[in-house]
């Protein structure tokens, strides 16, 4: 279940930064975002529903949209003004539950360009940051993918998967900053800090093997040799 999210420009104070997309999912979401139907000629689109779930303290206050149906494919779009986060830090956060353990599937954002229909919103939409829990089998991780210059790059290792416990809200928080630095959290809990460029195989290496270098015909393996 998601129940809150936010999109910021600025320090990483969140009060003195510039915010371009929040969400509560308090009455008239349904207008603000368009549901996925990437899957429904398949029969396999699943349905959102407006709930506060199983467990919660405020009924009102602790809804979000969750994902109703086991086995399907979930997507939902919203739209917000287009932005540059040059010179500034961009702070992306949102909270998520999961009410049963999940087998195979993933509670994580996407941001990217604006889309001409949203309505097909789905894997093979074009994206600028991938952000948030993902599991398949003992696979386990949370993912934080870059696109760069038309590629989905990956952090070359895994950063930790937190979404365990039933019932249990966590709060995921990306801080991209302007010297190609990152930080992530969940539930306020530093999990990463690094570098882009150190961290992501953003740049070509310096050194590149030769596909066509191979060793002379008369090339000797001996490490001693007769003169």
């Amino acid at each position: 279940m998601i129940s809150r999210g936010l999109l910021c420009l600025g320090s990483a104070a969140v009060a003195s930064g510039k915010i371009y997309f929040s969400e509560t999912f308090s009455d008239g979401w349904e207008s603000r975002w368009t549901t996925s139907k990437w899957k429904e000629s398949e029969g396999t689109a699943g349905k959102w529903a407006a709930t506060a779930g199983k467990w919660y303290s405020d009924e009102a206050e602790d809804k979000g949209i969750q994902t109703s149906e086991d086995s399907k494919f979930f997507g939902i779009a919203a739209s917000f003004d287009s932005f540059s986060n040059a010179g500034k830090d961009l702070i992306i956060q949102y909270q998520a539950k999961y009410e049963k353990d999940v087998e195979c599937g993933g509670g994580y954002m996407k941001l990217g360009p604006k889309m001409d229909d949203a309505t097909t919103f789905g894997d093979p939409t074009a994206y600028n940051i991938m952000f948030g829990p993902d599991k398949c089998g003992y696979t386990k991780r949370t993912h934080l993918i870059f696109n760069y210059k038309g590629k989905n790059v990956l952090k070359k290792s895994d950063l930790s998967y937190k979404q365990e416990g039933e019932g249990t809200s966590h709060l995921y928080r990306l801080i991209v900053k302007p010297d190609n630095t990152v930080r992530v959290e969940i539930d306020e809990e530093k999990i990463y800090e690094g570098s882009m460029k150190d961290d992501w195989e953003l740049l070509k290496p310096k050194e590149i093997s030769d596909p066509d270098d191979k060793k002379p015909s008369d090339w000797v393996d001996d490490s001693m040799m007769d003169d």
